[in-house]
């Protein structure tokens, strides 16, 4: 845990020192997007078609009509992407490297080295520019080839994830020294259990924890992986991030603080605890919720696999930071809804609609302190959708906010934050949403040709925050 001792040691020195308007000296600012969301060339110089190639040719009737077939072309542009977050001051840039771009069917038959070459040039382009690349081996983009054989609800996906995984180490981890296995797996997993969600299996209550299964074993052996061949070498840092949007008692009673917290069990514990947690294995409540459920259906097993104890042992502990998305608080009250079997369903809760509360996002981080004590949190997405312009005053509310509620993370509760990243460094295509929903920093003027980028007015406040590493007087609350 040599991070997080060394975090401590400057939070020491920076809350003796600075005004609680500031962040630790070597705190890591940054942006976000992903392979899919911004790179288009959907089809070129040898890459595969992956599951939301597929699910955006074919189910239209999901989406806007909308497609990252182009996105923001930064297979074309990525000079251009890089020189706008060294604009931004950015210490760090967190994109997604997509798997089918560089093993077109999935495995070792076929390696793309032009889609080496691109990932090459990119992180030697971010370097040359002072900036550290921070990449995510997988961003919801998985070969279609794999999705054939039942994608992630197939336990035999963990065996190919490893290999291209070791592709990844052995071609970019000279370089490379932040890593994240997978993204929001809570996302992930979706695709196994609704129509909506490429890879569009509706198989609810069950996919969903098959693919559940299958997620945390691959991160874990992607770790030891990392752990047991590339570090002595490369010496970089390991983790997986999650979704972790606030979840709040509606009310004071003990019945809803029950209900918020076997919310976070069923929405974050059960990705984080058999990784992060002393215990291992998943959370107790999980486990006791889907079991009595899938008996009352009278199946013969829980529609949750179960780990040996001798896997329990080899996931436990296998990551060096822990990753965390958030983008908004809802509130919880006991209650039975959604589908039989749904993971809604198993859960017992109800939700409020999301809300943008800053100090949701410190609430959470204080649990994850609390609950998975001894590793650095990195905040690897926060951010907030409008419906466009470059005035974007309500997005620099909403930093100021958010970066307000993680120094008091820092400053006040101990939280070992060590990085904060922005969804996103531009305008993307936002899943289901298109190119409607805009999160960007900069403008990405979607019917040009030239996908025209723009900063908008949260760019400059950014930069600013992000060189000065403090949020500015008259914005501290």
């Amino acid at each position: 845990m040599s991070l997080l001792i060394a975090f401590t040691a400057v939070l020491a020195v920076a809350s003796a020192q600075t005004a609680t308007n500031r962040f630790p000296d070597d705190f890591l600012f940054g942006a976000v997007t992903s392979a899919y969301q911004v790179e288009g060339a959907w089809n070129e110089d040898g890459k595969g078609e992956s599951i939301q190639d597929y699910f955006f040719h074919n189910h239209p009737e999901y989406t806007t009509g909308d497609t990252g077939d182009v996105a923001c072309d930064s297979y074309h542009k990525y000079q251009e992407d890089v020189q706008m977050l060294k604009a931004l001051n950015a210490d760090v840039y967190r994109f997604s490297i997509s798997w089918s771009r560089i093993l077109p069917t999935g495995d070792l038959d076929v390696i793309n080295q032009a889609g080496i070459d691109y990932y090459n040039n990119l992180i030697n382009d971010l370097l040359a520019n002072g900036i550290q690349p921070l990449v995510t081996i997988y961003h919801w983009d998985l070969p279609q080839a794999l999705q054939y054989i039942g994608g992630w609800s197939n336990e035999l996906l963990v065996d190919y994830f490893v290999e291209y995984a070791r592709i990844l180490f052995q071609n970019f981890g000279d370089r490379v020294k932040w890593w994240i296995t997978i993204n929001a797996p809570a996302g992930l997993v979706n695709g196994y259990a609704m129509n909506e969600v490429a890879p569009s299996q509706p198989a609810s209550g069950i996919g969903d924890y098959l693919a559940t299964h299958t997620v945390i074993k691959a991160h874990s052996r992607v770790w030891h992986l990392y752990d047991e061949q590339f570090r002595a070498s490369q010496n970089g840092s390991v983790g997986i991030t999650f979704e972790m949007d606030g979840l709040e008692p509606l009310t004071n009673s003990t019945e809803d603080a029950e209900a918020a917290e076997r919310a976070r069990q069923f929405q974050v514990g059960i990705f984080a605890h058999p990784i992060y947690s002393q215990d291992g294995d998943y959370p107790a409540v999980v486990r006791q919720q889907v079991d009595a459920n899938s008996e009352a259906e009278g199946r013969p097993r829980s529609r949750l696999p179960t780990f040996t104890q001798e896997e329990v042992e080899y996931i436990r502990g296998s990551a060096d930071f822990l990753g965390v998305i958030h983008f908004e608080t809802t509130f919880v009250t006991p209650g039975v809804t959604g589908e039989s079997p749904s993971k809604t369903r198993d859960s017992a809760v109800i939700t409020s609609s999301a809300e943008t509360i800053p100090w949701g996002l410190r609430s959470q981080l204080n649990w994850i302190a609390n609950e998975y004590p001894g590793f650095p949190v990195f905040i690897t997405e926060n951010g907030v959708s409008n419906s466009g312009g470059r005035n974007d005053s309500d997005r620099i509310e909403f930093y100021t906010g958010y970066l307000g509620a993680v120094l008091e993370s820092i400053h006040e509760d101990g939280v070992p934050v060590i990085g904060y990243l922005t969804w996103s460094l531009m305008d993307t295509l936002e899943w289901n949403s298109g190119f409607t929903a805009k999160y960007g920093l900069y403008e990405v003027d979607f019917s040009s040709p030239n996908r025209t980028r723009t900063p908008k007015d949260s760019a400059g406040f950014m930069a600013e925050i992000f060189s000065s590493k403090q949020l500015p007087n008259q914005y501290n609350h």
